[in-house]
């Protein structure tokens, strides 16, 4: 029998803002496997790259075909500008053209209905978006621990749970996880300093950073998370609760725009 798409589920579309990497001479836009295979497997999604060149992108086109969005982490900050402050550690990487186009795209996002999963960097960016700012340095705050990764090379070690996170009662993450806390692998130097208008915290690390956070006027899911869910997501399971509720938001979305047959 001839296969036709009609025998075959349809997917919800995910979009991945990709970061700029130099390679050699060259710019590319890339995204990390473990982050698309998380889409594919996890979110049960088809996962789609978005090249970071906001001026060149028609976002309320993207926003129209898209199912869901998923931010994900990088080594690459956000830049302190986009929350009045200067660069305390010209060292760090910066990624300005992924700035400039997840921030707007996120606002849009929002007022569109489409569900966000912010992850690590991903998660800093909606805070900033919503005009909350971030320490640029955790560990250099009194009262605050050290929050990067390991200085290994074997990646399941840096990757590994550090520290458990305590999740808000009756908060969106404790009902997607049905529980009361979480042991995390949160890797990451800079980290929520004031929440943004509208996000509400859903989980704190012990030292009482904020590890999680919602979109308080998000008609569907938009929930970011400082630590990494993508890592191993089939093997956890409350990870993978995290992407699986994220999946179903995605083809919801996706049912409410088909066309009738």
């Amino acid at each position: 029998m001839r296969f036709t798409m009609k025998n075959k589920q349809k997917k919800p579309v995910v979009l991945l803002p990709a970061d700029v990497k130099q390679l050699g001479g060259h710019l590319f836009h890339a995204v990390g496997q473990k982050y698309i295979l998380a889409v594919a497997d996890a979110a049960e999604a088809t996962p789609l790259l978005i090249p970071a060149v906001a001026d060149a992108l028609d976002l309320n086109a993207l926003l129209d075909m898209a199912d869901g969005i998923l931010l994900t982490g990088s080594v690459s900050n956000v830049h302190p500008s986009h929350f009045n402050q200067d660069v305390l550690d010209p060292s760090l990487p910066l990624d300005p053209a992924r700035d400039a186009l997840t921030l707007n795209l996120i606002r849009t996002a929002i007022q569109k209905a489409v569900p966000i999963l912010a992850i690590c960097r991903g998660f800093q960016e909606l805070n900033v978006a919503f005009g909350g700012s971030l320490h640029q340095a955790v560990h250099a705050v009194a009262g605050l621990h050290d929050h990067r990764e390991a200085k290994v090379d074997d990646i399941a070690v840096q990757y590994a749970s550090v520290h458990k996170v305590h999740l808000t009662a009756g908060g969106k993450l404790a009902n997607i996880t049905q529980s009361n806390e979480m042991f995390v692998n949160s890797l990451h130097g800079q980290g929520i300093h004031r929440l943004g208008t509208g996000l509400t915290i859903e989980a704190t690390a012990p030292d009482g950073l904020v590890e999680a956070i919602s979109v308080d006027t998000a008609q569907t899911f938009a929930l970011g998370v400082q630590w990494h869910p993508e890592w191993q997501v089939m093997q956890n399971p409350q990870y993978l609760a995290i992407f699986s509720a994220f999946g179903a938001a995605c083809r919801l979305r996706m049912r409410r725009h088909e066309p009738p047959d």
